[in-house]
C-alpha cells in the first residue's frame, strides 16, 4: 500500500528561481499525485516582513523596504511562470502591498493586524510554488493554513486537533489526486484571525498537518543532507546518521540541534509517522529517517550550545516536585546538578530561561526557593545516544576541572563549560565518542591447548571488550605449523575449528603476513602463543607492516642479543607495541611488578624463583619415599611436564625465562651468560625420548644423593634461578638447597614463585606467587597484554 506523504521546504529551498525549479523537480521525482506541500516564506522574507514591522514609524524607510520585497517577490513571479499566470499572482501582489502598506501607517496597529503582515510571506511562497507545478502539467492546489487550522491564542497558539483535523479532510476530500500546497507557520483563532506559530512553525506546521491528516511520512527538505553526529559546519569530519529513534531526535532537538526542533517533533509523538530530513540541494543522495521505533542511532551524535542561561537557586520542598512542575509547563531544563549545599543549578536555552524565571518567581514561597541567581557565561557539550551511558567513561576522562560533572538522562551525557571552551571539549568528545568506529584485526600465531583455551576467552569477552574500547575487535587469522586460515570479515568463534580444519595449507607463514597487511583494519595485533622460531623469525616482518605483537613465545625475548636489540629499535621507530608478560610466569604479574619498581625509581638487586611449574611439582613431592624418575613418569602420565621430559629437566626454559626479565631490567645478557646446571646427565641429554625413558632411572642416584645431602643439613632441594646484580652480575640457574622455612621450599606443587629484591625490598623481598602455567592463566596474560595494547592504540 502506497504511503502518504508531506513534503516541506524552508526558506533556503526556496530562495531564489533556480531554487523553486528543484522543488518542482523533487516533488515531481520524489513524490506522488496526492502529497501535501507545506512551505516556509521564500528566503529571508519573513525576516524583511518583520523588519517593516519594525520601521512602520519612519514612512520613507518603510516604503522603500516593502519595495525591494515586493520586487523580490515579482522577479520570483516573471522567472517561473508563464504570463497569464504572472498576471494573476501580481495582482494579488499589488493588493497584498497595498494592505501591507496600510497596516503599516496604523497608528493602533493590534497584534492580530501585525501577524497579518508577517504572514504574507508564506501565502506568496504556496501561491508561486503551486502556479509552477500547474504550469508544468500537474494537478496542484493552494491551501492557507488559516481555512483549516484552528487554534486558541496565547504566547503558543494552542491548536483545537478534532476541529482542525476535520476542516483539513474534509478539505482533501473534495480537492482528490492534487499536490496541495500549505502555508506553513501561520493558523487561525476561532474568529478567523492570524496567529502565528512561531520560531520553527513551518516545521511544527509540516508535523501537525501529517498527523492531522492521517499521513505516514513528512519529509524535511532542507539545506543539509539530514541529521549528522556533529555540526558538519565545525567538524569537518561529522558523518551522516542513516537513522535514529525519534526519542534520540527529540533529545538531540532539546539540546541544540540546528537541524532539528523539539516543538516540531511533538506531533509525532506516540503516532506510526517517521520522519525524514533530506537536502533539496542534493535530493538524491542519503538521508536521515526518524523512527517511531526505539532503534539506535548508527552512531552517537555530539552537539553544543555556545551560551546558555544556568538559573542557580535553593529550594526547601522536594526538588523531584519542582522538576515535575517544569516538564508540565513544557520548560524541562537542559540538565541540573547539585551542590553540596543544598543549592541547585539548571540549565536552560536562551529562549526559554525567561519563561523558567518567572515560574520560578510564581513557586518561590510554596517551594521555598530562596538565593536566586541567574548567568549566562556557560555554555553545552553533549551526547546523545541510545546507548548513552557506555559513552560515560570515555566523556567524563575529557572534562577539565571548570567543567559540570556529567548530567545523564539515559538519552544523552552533557556538560557545562565556560563558553569559551565548548568548541574545544565539542571536537574532543567527537573525536573520542562519535568519531569512527577504530577497527581492531587480531591474529593468532598457535592453535595448541594455549590458543584454543585464548579464543574461548575472546568468545566470553567479546561484547565486552568491544563495549569497554569502544572499538571493533575481530579475530581475522589464525595459523598452526601446517594449517593457516584468513577472513576480513572475522572468522565466526562458534565453529572456528570447522573453518580452520578446512582452511588452506599452501599458504606459508610469510605469505599469511603479506595478505595479513591487507585487511581493512585500523590496526592488526598478532599474538604469538607458538613455540616457534620460525615465528619468531618473522617478528621484524610483522613489525615492518605496523603489526602490533603479545608473546607467549619466550624465543624473540631469550634470543640473540643483536635481534632482540633490533627489536626494540623497530617498536621506537614504527611506534610498535610488543608486549610479552605471558612469557614468564604466565599470568602472574612478574613484568608488571619489575617494572613498577624500576619505574618508582627503586633500584633492583636480586631477582631469584622457582620459574617451572612442573620443577615445582617434581621437588615439592620429592621427599625421598618414591625415586625421582618414577615421580617424572607420573608427571608425565598426568600432562604436568612437556612431552619430552628433558624440555623441563634441561633447565633451559627457565634459564630462558631469566634472561628475559633481566633483559627487562636494562641488562644485555645473552643466553650464555647464564650459567645452567641441567638435571639430565650429557650422556641422556641427546639420546632418542624412547631410550631416555628406557633409561630414565640413571637420574635417581645423583638425585638421592642431593636429597640426602640436603636432610643431612637439615634443608630442602630445588631448582632455583638466581640473578644478583648487588656487586657485578652472577646468573644461574641449578640445584641448590634452601632452608626449609624458605619461600621456594613451601610452595602449591605446579606454583612459580619470583622473589624480588630491591633498594625498596631489602629486608622484606617482594614475593609473587601463583599457578606459573596452564593453558587459561597463560591465555588470561596474553588476553590482558591484548586489551592494554588495545587501551593504547585508542588514546592515540
Amino acid at each position: 500500500m502506497q504511503k502518504l506523504c508531506l513534503h516541506k521546504f524552508g526558506g533556503s529551498s526556496l530562495a531564489d528561481a533556480d531554487c523553486y525549479r528543484r522543488v518542482a523537480h523533487i516533488l515531481l521525482t520524489h513524490g506522488q499525485a496526492n502529497d501535501l506541500i507545506v512551505v516556509s516564506a521564500a528566503g529571508k522574507s519573513t525576516n524583511a516582513l518583520y523588519h517593516l514591522v519594525d520601521l512602520a514609524n519612519n514612512k520613507e524607510s518603510t516604503a522603500e523596504a516593502l519595495k525591494d520585497l515586493i520586487d523580490y517577490q515579482q522577479q520570483l513571479i516573471e522567472q517561473l511562470v508563464s504570463s497569464e499566470q504572472a498576471r494573476y499572482l501580481r495582482e494579488q501582489l499589488a493588493a497584498d502591498k497595498a494592505l501591507i502598506y496600510s497596516l503599516l501607517n496604523k497608528a493602533d496597529r493590534t497584534g492580530v493586524e501585525q501577524n497579518t503582515i508577517i504572514s504574507f510571506g508564506e501565502q506568496w511562497s504556496a501561491k508561486l510554488l503551486s502556479a509552477l507545478l500547474a504550469s508544468n502539467g500537474v494537478a496542484s492546489g493552494y491551501l492557507d493554513a488559516r481555512d483549516v487550522l484552528v487554534a486558541k491564542g496565547g504566547v503558543q497558539p494552542q491548536i483545537i486537533e478534532q476541529q482542525s483535523s476535520h476542516n483539513l479532510k474534509e478539505f482533501l476530500k473534495t480537492h482528490p489526486n492534487q499536490r496541495t500546497v500549505i502555508t506553513g507557520f501561520i493558523c487561525a483563532d476561532e474568529q478567523g484571525q492570524t496567529l502565528l506559530l512561531g520560531r520553527n512553525g513551518s516545521d511544527y506546521s509540516a508535523t501537525l498537518i501529517t498527523r492531522l491528516a492521517g499521513y505516514d511520512r513528512v519529509t524535511i527538505w532542507t539545506d543539509v543532507e539530514g541529521v549528522f553526529n556533529a555540526d558538519p559546519n565545525k567538524i569537518s569530519d561529522a558523518k551522516l546518521l542513516p537513522s535514529m529513534s525519534l526519542a534520540e531526535a527529540d533529545t538531540l532537538a532539546r539540546l541544540g540541534s540546528p537541524v532539528l526542533h523539539p516543538r516540531a517533533l511533538q506531533p509525532l509523538k506516540g503516532q506510526q509517522i517517521s520522519l525524514a530530513v533530506r537536502s533539496s540541494y542534493a535530493p538524491d543522495t542519503e538521508f536521515t529517517i526518524v523512527s517511531p521505533q526505539s532503534a539506535q542511532a548508527s552512531m552517537a551524535v555530539v552537539t553544543s550550545l555556545k551560551s546558555v542561561a544556568t538559573i542557580s537557586l535553593s529550594v526547601r520542598e522536594d526538588l523531584e516536585e519542582l522538576l515535575t512542575q517544569f516538564r508540565a509547563a513544557d520548560l524541562a531544563p537542559l540538565g541540573y546538578w547539585r551542590g553540596y549545599r543544598g543549592d541547585v543549578e539548571f540549565a536552560f536555552t536562551l529562549e526559554t530561561y525567561q519563561a523558567a524565571l518567572e515560574l520560578i518567581d510564581n513557586w518561590a514561597e510554596s517551594f521555598g526557593i530562596t538565593q536566586i541567581s541567574m548567568n549566562k557565561d556557560k555554555g553545552l557539550v553533549a551526547l546523545v545516544s541510545s546507548a548513552a551511558d557506555k559513552y560515560r567513561y570515555s566523556f567524563s576522562r575529557l572534562l577539565s576541572r571548570k567543567a559540570n560533572p556529567l548530567y545523564g538522562d539515559g538519552l544523552s551525557l552533557l556538560t557545562l563549560v565556560p563558553s569559551e571552551e565548548v568548541s574545544i571539549l565539542t571536537h574532543k568528545v567527537h573525536r573520542r565518542c562519535a568519531g569512527p568506529r577504530k577497527a581492531i584485526a587480531i591474529a593468532l600465531f598457535g592453535a595448541g591447548n594455549i590458543g584454543q583455551a585464548w579464543i574461548d576467552l575472546f568468545t566470553q569477552t567479546k561484547q565486552k571488550l568491544e563495549t569497554e574500547l569502544e572499538a571493533k575487535v575481530e579475530l581475522v587469522a589464525i595459523a598452526s605449523s601446517k594449517l593457516n586460515l584468513i577472513d576480513e570479515a572475522g572468522i565466526e568463534l562458534s565453529n572456528w575449528q570447522e573453518a580452520f580444519v578446512n582452511a588452506r595449507s599452501s599458504r606459508d607463514t610469510e605469505t599469511l603476513i603479506t595478505e595479513l597487511a591487507q585487511v581493512n583494519y585500523d590496526e592488526i595485533i598478532a599474538l604469538d602463543i607458538s613455540a616457534s622460531d620460525q615465528v619468531t623469525q618473522l617478528y621484524p616482518r610483522l613489525f615492518s607492516y605496523g603489526i602490533h605483537l603479545v608473546s607467549a613465545n619466550k624465543l624473540a625475548g631469550s634470543g640473540p642479543l643483536a635481534f632482540y636489540r633490533h627489536l626494540k629499535q623497530e617498536l621506537t621507530r614504527r611506534r610498535i607495541y610488543w608486549r610479552y608478560n605471558a612469557s614468564v610466569g604466565a599470568g602472574l604479574p612478574v613484568q608488571y611488578g619489575l617494572n613498577d619498581l624500576i619505574n618508582s625509581g627503586d633500584k633492583l638487586k636480586q631477582i631469584g624463583g622457582i620459574f617451572s611449574g612442573t620443577l615445582c611439582w617434581l621437588f615439592e613431592n620429592y621427599d625421598g619415599s618414591r625415586s625421582f624418575s618414577e615421580l617424572v613418569l607420573e608427571a608425565k602420565s598426568l600432562g604436568i611436564t612437556e612431552p619430552d621430559p628433558r624440555d623441563d629437566l634441561s633447565g633451559k626454559d627457565m634459564q630462558r625465562k631469566l634472561l628475559i626479565l633481566a633483559r627487562e631490567m636494562g641488562l644485555e645478557l645473552e643466553l650464555d651468560d647464564i650459567n645452567l646446571t641441567s638435571l639430565v646427565p650429557d650422556d641422556l641429554a641427546n639420546i632418542p625420548l624412547e631410550q631416555f625413558i628406557e633409561r630414565i632411572n640413571e637420574l635417581d642416584a645423583p638425585m638421592a644423593k642431593a636429597l640426602a645431602e640436603a636432610n643431612l643439613n637439615k634443608k630442602a632441594i630445588r631448582y632455583i634461578a638466581h640473578l644478583d646484580v648487588s656487586q657485578g652480575i652472577n646468573a644461574k640457574v641449578a640445584l641448590e638447597q634452601v632452608e626449609v622455612n624458605h619461600p621456594y621450599a613451601n610452595l602449591t606443587p605446579g606454583d612459580n614463585v619470583f622473589v624480588l629484591t630491591s633498594h625498596f625490598y631489602k629486608d622484606n623481598p617482594l614475593i609473587i606467587r601463583g599457578p606459573g602455567a596452564g593453558k587459561e592463566v597463560t591465555a588470561a596474560a596474553v588476553q590482558s597484554d591484548l586489551v592494554q595494547i588495545c587501551e593504547n592504540l585508542l588514546i592515540e
